[in-house]
């Protein structure tokens, strides 16, 4: 029996240890809390810089843009810093040249307050801290930052904006697109 245990136990830590995904020696998890499992993972360079680990956690893993974007389920951005800093004004230009990419006039003038206000929680981010953007449905969008809740940004329709900056027909990349899709 105890030869039986032993084995398992080194076959589950040898099985756990190759589910592992680490990306600029960073550890992703595959699953967080019990309803969000990693849907894709990859990294967010400019120039020869790089400067986030973006992952994309859902309930019920999807390949399309379309699916994520159209489904009401829990969602969840994290994006790990890898760069040095990155200041809020860097942060806030980006946000908003993905929103003006990703989103029709009206679609931004309708969003505006939300937009405004999702801007005004950031502050200048360090390496090894991660922001989280965690969509609940009925509550909206929690923005936590290096550890601390900045806010709530109320509304499934600003959580679709967020996530096209990555997903929508204009991301920030196709490469990194295609990884938080998980086709690579």
């Amino acid at each position: 029996m105890q030869k039986f245990i032993l084995t398992y136990c080194i076959f589950f830590f040898i099985t756990t240890q190759a589910m592992a995904l680490e990306i600029a020696g960073v550890q992703v998890p595959e699953t967080i809390s019990t309803d969000l499992q990693l849907n894709g993972a990859g990294i967010r360079s400019k120039f020869f810089f790089k400067i986030y680990i973006a992952e994309l956690y859902l309930q019920h893993p999807a390949k399309t843009a379309a699916e994520i974007l159209g489904s009401n389920d829990r969602k969840r951005m994290t994006m790990h810093i890898l760069y040095n800093e990155v200041s809020k004004e860097k942060l806030v230009n980006g946000w908003n040249d993905g929103f003006e990419a990703n989103l029709s006039t009206e679609q931004l003038k309708q969003l505006s307050p939300q937009i405004t206000q999702f801007n005004s929680l950031f502050v200048n981010v360090h390496e090894g801290e991660e922001i989280i953007l965690d969509y609940k449905v009925g509550s909206g969008t929690t923005v936590t930052i290096a550890g601390i809740k900045k806010g709530v940004i109320r509304g499934a329709d600003f959580n679709r904006a967020l996530l096209s900056i990555w997903i929508g027909r204009e991301p920030v990349t196709e490469g990194l697109r295609d990884e938080l899709l998980g086709k690579n």
